[in-house]
């Protein structure tokens, strides 16, 4: 099952990419094929200049339309950018599974 990872990333990037990290795990450990796309991109985007940010945002969606599922973690809230793949998810009729794992 082809999902997409959603956490918070960008206001604590350190415990954030560390939570990234479990979340992947996690959706590795339920046998699914997950994308992390704030632990792919930021390797190569700067996080800090907005129009790179909000191209890898929008790079991203492009692959929210293939997803199976989209798994949104929310042991730290639901940060601004997340809210924005809930809403496409649900113009593209894909199922939303909130998640916690702490």
């Amino acid at each position: 099952m082809r999902v997409i990872i959603e956490s918070p990333y960008r206001d604590n990037i350190k415990r954030n990419t560390d939570y990234a990290k479990k979340c992947l795990r996690d959706s590795l450990d339920r046998k699914e094929s997950p994308l992390c796309f704030h632990l792919l991109y930021t390797q190569v985007l700067n996080e800090d200049n907005d129009l790179e940010r909000d191209f890898g945002i929008q790079t991203s969606f492009e692959w929210h339309k293939f997803a199976n599922k989209l798994a949104v973690y929310e042991d730290y809230g639901i940060t601004y950018g997340m809210e924005m793949a809930i809403n496409l998810a649900k113009v593209h009729k894909i199922p939303v599974d909130f998640r916690k794992i702490l």
